[in-house]
């Protein structure tokens, strides 16, 4: 978000809010995307939210301070240094409390049907995108879909693997992530996660990804080699991705008219 884009259609407070790296705050219609993805929570009968932040936290804390939610108790939960996803999920383990809880990124705005059927399983799983789905209705160009994260599951719908970052070519090339028992289903996962408290220990044990972090993916597959099973619910978008510059004018012209009830 911080890098510089010429052509990307900002404002001036959306462009101060991008210079910060302040993915969740950039305004939209006058609000912070974060009030639009809280909102969908509530929508989905979410009633407690924490927000996983840095030390440096003061504008989100400010805003909702000044506006608080009506339909969500809001909680923050600071995540010291940014050490990955991994490490911010286990930031969160003493307000999780030994309950299940959803796990999802502050700049994806996700359906509230997948956020649903996610919050009623009785067992930790995700949202299984199907990728062709997310190119013809979310704001995600198909570039960008062969990067995410490729879900395998067995024949029952349990998670196998995710391959994370797989910098896939288009359908039908060739890549050696591709060589899995099931074949390449078009499933990718957009990071949503249901988790009950067994994810905490892979989250402590997992190790450095390549780049350096805890990455969550990797967690998860070590918490599936501990026996954990993760169910693949099926899910379809849109999704909307407010990770560029460029992403912005199109998310705010797909939210035209909705105001969101945090």
């Amino acid at each position: 978000m911080r890098a510089p884009d010429p052509v990307a259609r900002l404002n001036d407070e959306q462009r101060r809010a991008a210079d910060a790296g302040s993915k969740a705050m950039i305004p939209v219609h006058g609000r912070p995307f974060l009030d639009y993805v809280v909102s969908a929570l509530a929508d989905a009968g979410i009633t407690g939210v924490a927000l996983v932040v840095a030390p440096e936290h003061g504008d989100i804390r400010r805003h909702y301070a000044e506006h608080p939610p009506s339909r969500v108790a809001l909680d923050f939960v600071v995540q010291p240094d940014p050490l990955g996803t991994a490490n911010a999920v286990l930031a969160a383990e003493r307000w999780a409390g030994g309950a299940p809880f959803l796990a999802m990124n502050a700049d994806n705005l996700y359906p509230v049907p997948a956020l649903q059927a996610l919050s009623s399983l009785d067992e930790p799983g995700l949202p299984a995108f199907d990728a062709e789905d997310l190119v013809r209705t979310s704001n995600i160009p198909a570039e960008r879909i062969h990067s995410f994260a490729i879900v395998e599951t067995d024949a029952d719908g349990y998670l196998t693997a995710v391959t994370e970052k797989p910098d896939l070519p288009p359908e039908g090339g060739s890549h050696s992530a591709l060589r899995v028992a099931s074949g390449f289903s078009r499933k990718v996962s957009m990071n949503c996660w249901r988790f009950d408290a067994r994810i905490f220990d892979a989250c402590r044990d997992v190790p450095r990804s390549a780049r350096g972090e805890f990455e969550l993916p990797e967690a998860v597959a070590l918490a599936i080699r501990r026996g954990a099973r993760f169910k693949a619910i099926p899910a379809r978008g849109p999704v909307l991705d407010l990770s560029r510059r460029a992403d912005t004018f199109d998310v705010e012209q797909r939210l035209a008219g909705m105001a969101p009830r945090p």
